[in-house]
């Protein structure tokens, strides 16, 4: 437990004390927003801050720091210690300089700041890239919360031969086309209070369960590192699994959403920064909830992710808490899918100049990234690897973007003549991720392991040193 709880130690003290060194580096300050000049009553619409606080965590918040921990624990208590730090000094700060950018050049979306930061080049690759991640996380949070409904809640099969999963994915499915074309503060604005309420309790229930129940947690001087059951390296592959409560490029989408409802920049930390801390806060609970259930032989490595959601949440909560804390992972499912499509349709938008305003425009766009998820959605439903071959590339997909973010920061930070290592240095760590996992993994290259980190060590320096050309062309000392 002592590893268990210096985590959270670490969480707490590193966000307050990284998070205002970050603040004071940014220098925030109250002047006119998107929010407030652009006000348009659809998606640049002032919320108080608490309210941008919980949409913020919502939208952050999806399977990734649910599923991602149940998955990465099985390398160690290493997790515990991995999970917090690269929250305060990665994930949070990724977060917060994305969505103060995106404040500072009129509620862009990542697609338009790639342009302006990193050149046209690069805002062609991004796009390919952010499209095929938001349309495969949209596909991948209708599948997760549907059969969680189905088996969690209705305690019926979620088998493509049974009608009533295809019955919950339409639901999920129109509802996310409502939220889409809806004014922001129409839908999202108003339910998600109720959402956070859940997610929250849920989460805290977890939280003490795990202490009142005793579970077994490994401590990292007599564990350690452990090798994962079924042969996956460490990096790069705990850095691509645990991505959510770590760094997740799909925040970025969401901040950038996000800036168009704040109206003051002295907000920010508290939306973006501290948000990311109460994600790094469920990662680590679900993490040690599934390390308790594999040390106590109620789950294996073999078992479906899913199933591990609900042992987790009737053994720790029992009958009635479970339930509400298998509601809180559907919540965080489709509270992120939504404004997922969202972002997906305001990109779509921008990039190709499609005026959002008109109702039939923003209906045209959003039916035909509905169209693209049913295809998707019914090959992840009847394949036997399906859905693992969606989340894999999601989740290589995610933390490309995240590189890309980096990058743009990088840029920032040193045409303001800020620290810039505190953006170049993570971006140019998860570029090795990146690199070495697709170079390695069956989805990629297949290429040994020894080889593949050999090219992402390369391929990082490489990213550095175009990045440092920047610095070189301004003639910043």
């Amino acid at each position: 437990m002592i590893t268990y709880i210096t985590g959270f130690i670490i969480l707490i003290a590193g966000g307050i004390f990284y998070g205002r060194f970050c603040e004071r580096i940014l220098s925030p300050f109250s002047k006119l927003t998107p929010a407030v000049k652009f006000t348009d009553g659809l998606d640049f619409v002032g919320m108080p801050k608490w309210k941008n606080c919980l949409i913020q965590l919502l939208n952050i918040a999806g399977t990734g720091p649910v599923l991602g921990p149940i998955q990465g624990i099985l390398f160690g208590p290493v997790a515990f210690i991995t999970i917090p730090v690269g929250c305060v000094i990665a994930g949070a700060f990724h977060d917060y300089m994305v969505g103060m950018l995106s404040i500072r050049n009129d509620g862009k979306q990542m697609p338009a700041m790639v342009r302006n930061y990193l050149g046209n080049g690069m805002f062609l690759f991004y796009n390919i890239i952010a499209g095929l991640l938001l349309t495969l996380f949209g596909a991948v949070l209708i599948y997760t919360p549907g059969d969680l409904l189905a088996s969690g809640i209705f305690r019926q099969s979620a088998s493509p031969d049974d009608p009533l999963i295809w019955i919950i994915y339409g639901v999920i499915l129109l509802y996310y086309m409502i939220a889409t074309v809806a004014p922001i503060d129409k839908i999202i604005g108003r339910v998600y209070p109720v959402f956070g309420a859940i997610l929250i309790l849920s989460a805290v229930g977890i939280f003490f369960g795990i202490f009142i129940k005793g579970y077994p947690l490994d401590e990292l001087w007599t564990a350690g590192m452990v090798s994962h059951p079924a042969g996956f390296h460490f990096f790069p592959v705990f850095f691509v699994t645990v991505a959510c409560g770590i760094i997740s490029g799909f925040h970025a989408t969401q901040s950038t959403m996000i800036s168009r409802t704040v109206r003051n920049e002295k907000e920010g930390r508290m939306t973006f920064y501290n948000m990311m801390l109460v994600e790094g806060f469920i990662a680590m609970t679900w993490a040690g909830g599934a390390m308790g259930v594999y040390n106590l032989g109620l789950a294996s490595y073999k078992t479906d992710v899913i199933s591990i959601v609900s042992i987790i949440s009737s053994d720790l909560l029992g009958k009635a808490g479970g339930m509400l804390a298998i509601s809180c992972v559907i919540v965080l499912s489709v509270t992120s899918g939504d404004t997922a499509f969202r972002s997906l349709r305001l990109i779509i938008g921008e990039i190709f100049h499609i005026d959002q305003r008109p109702m039939r425009n923003r209906l045209l766009t959003a039916f035909g990234i509905m169209v693209v998820i049913i295809v998707l959605l019914i090959f992840a439903k009847t394949n036997a690897n399906g859905f693992k071959i969606l989340w894999q590339y999601f989740a290589l997909e995610n933390q490309t973007l995240a590189v890309f973010s980096f990058a743009i920061m990088t840029v920032y930070m040193i045409k303001k003549r800020m620290p810039f290592l505190m953006a170049m240095l993570p971006g140019a760590f998860y570029m090795f991720i990146v690199c070495c996992y697709i170079l390695n993994a069956r989805i990629g290259f297949n290429l040994p392991y020894a080889a593949s980190v050999a090219l992402g060590i390369l391929l990082a320096i490489v990213y550095c040193i175009l990045l440092l050309r920047v610095k070189k062309k301004l003639r910043i000392r």
